[in-house]
């Protein structure tokens, strides 16, 4: 099994000392930034300005989640802000395959995010564009929700996909992991967690990330 990484979403951070929220999950391996418009889902987080003054502080890189309208007009530019990564919604996206180039050629990790309702299948032979599939376990919008087992067959489809394409991305998987729930999205093939309330929750969020860690491994 891939190694199991834990992005925490600072949509449960404390929007008043992000700098200092970044440093409480030092040990996590990037952190998940969500932009929100209040059109594409409802409600309104941050944006590019807020984006490009955290990647200049972040000690992790940034896992940016757009959950904007409009995804080919602003995908790219937060790539050229310096995000590791950049996820646009197959919903928001009226050319997915040429955004996600653009978003590869700007310097980035491509991303496609599909809502618990959306299928995979009608992307399938897009795949080989992406770095990583995002399946949404919850509704995106707001945090704290509770994870969405009627996503998990999606996961085992979109896993099997990968391998039989020889393909080398990841699934990532975001809303309501907890140690709880994250061996389920793992055994159905992602390898890649966000998790918001799960860790800003916890008074140690570094204790937090290690138990999802451990929590995500097959057991004996």
């Amino acid at each position: 099994m891939t190694h199991p990484r834990i992005n925490p979403s600072i949509l449960s951070a404390d929007f008043a000392n992000l700098e200092a929220e970044l440093q409480r999950i030092g040990s996590a391996d990037a952190v998940h930034v969500d932009v929100m418009d209040n059109h594409f889902v409802p409600n309104l987080t941050l944006g590019l300005p807020i984006v490009q003054r955290l990647q200049q502080v972040s000690p992790l890189p940034l896992d940016v989640h757009l959950m904007i309208e409009d995804a080919d007009r602003w995908a790219p530019q937060y790539a050229e802000a310096g995000a590791a990564s950049v996820t646009f919604h197959a919903e928001a996206a009226a050319a997915p395959v040429k955004l996600a180039r653009e978003i590869r050629a700007a310097g980035a990790r491509a991303a496609m995010a599909l809502r618990p309702a959306t299928p995979v299948e009608p992307y399938l032979d897009l795949l080989g564009e992406l770095d990583m599939l995002l399946i949404m376990t919850v509704e995106p919008g707001f945090g704290g929700q509770s994870f969405l087992d009627l996503t998990l067959p999606k996961i085992r489809r979109a896993a099997a996909a990968i391998r039989g394409a020889g393909l080398p991305l990841v699934i990532q998987v975001d809303g309501g992991i907890t140690e709880e729930t994250i061996l389920r999205a793992a055994d159905a093939g992602a390898s890649v967690f966000v998790a918001g309330s799960s860790v800003y929750g916890a008074d140690d969020a570094a204790a937090a990330i290690t138990a999802l860690r451990h929590a995500a491994l097959p057991r004996a």
